[in-house]
């Protein structure tokens, strides 16, 4: 589905963005918003200058993970000014959580109302110059899903990463989110399986506490690209807790290196002028 000519030619607060990737998944709970988090911290410490929109309306989680909550989000003449989550400034938040008077309130609002916060959340936030901008997107292939989509789509062509955890109930899942992503044009960055077996904190030794292999099978059926397993990780959970960077305060976590592969994929999967 292209977009028009004219909606290309008004690129708005997007115009600084190299390359948008959109994090998905068929299903709740399969841990995009870890991935997202991660993800934009490996490709910061690649050299990139990375933005995250968090729009997980029902559970935004990122500025926690970031010890960002509670920040202010002020107004400039473009619009929204994401938060800074770094001293350089090369790393930026916009989350639906910095609107909430409250952290713990529940966003009870009808599918319009929100669709039209996603949309101005795509079109009034200034990010600047930005080689990638995460977006952590609702669960689901549901309305929300949808306004993402096509809100994004006239400003760049998009990539989804998708993610989805061992188990065959999670699979059969995110097997419809590769469906959703073929029926709306998105391309398919490739696979990541999440709580790929539990690695443990003494021996090392990773046991696979729900399945193995199951985001490996569903990438090579759909002949998109598997990055890597990603395991449960006492240190990568402790992190998140916490607000911390796991590649600064636990670098020989096991889930470090397939945090940094996975980034490395993606940027050797774009167009040369970013890697």
């Amino acid at each position: 589905m292209e977009a028009a000519a004219g909606e290309l030619a008004e690129p708005g607060n997007l115009a600084g963005v190299r390359h948008i990737i959109l994090v998905l998944s068929g299903k709740g709970g399969v841990g995009k918003s870890t991935i997202s988090t991660e993800l934009a911290l490996a490709l910061h410490y690649e050299g990139k200058k990375v933005g995250i929109l968090d729009i997980d309306l029902c559970g935004p989680s990122i500025p926690r993970m970031l010890r960002a909550q509670g920040r202010a989000v002020h107004q400039c003449d473009r619009g929204w000014v994401p938060v800074f989550v770094d001293r350089e400034q090369s790393i930026s938040l916009m989350s639906v959580g910095f609107l909430l008077e409250n952290p713990d309130e529940a966003v009870v609002w009808r599918g319009p109302k929100k669709n039209a916060l996603i949309k101005q959340f795509v079109s009034d936030v200034a990010w600047g110059e930005l080689d990638c901008l995460v977006v952590d997107t609702p669960p689901g292939t549901s309305d929300e899903h949808m306004a993402v989509v096509e809100a994004l789509r006239p400003y760049r062509p998009l990539g989804a990463l998708v993610v989805t955890t061992p188990q065959a109930v999670s699979v059969g899942d995110v097997r419809r989110e590769l469906t959703f992503c073929k029926k709306t044009g998105l391309q398919v960055v490739g696979v990541v399986e999440n709580m790929s077996g539990f690695a443990c904190p003494h021996c090392a030794e990773c046991t696979s506490i729900f399945s193995k292999g199951g985001g490996e099978d569903l990438a090579r059926l759909a002949g998109v690209p598997f990055l890597g397993s990603v395991p449960l990780d006492p240190e990568l959970t402790r992190s998140l807790e916490e607000g911390h960077d796991l590649t600064q305060e636990f670098p020989k976590s096991p889930a470090f290196p397939v945090l940094t592969s996975i980034a490395r994929k993606i940027l050797d999967g774009l167009p040369a002028t970013l890697s």
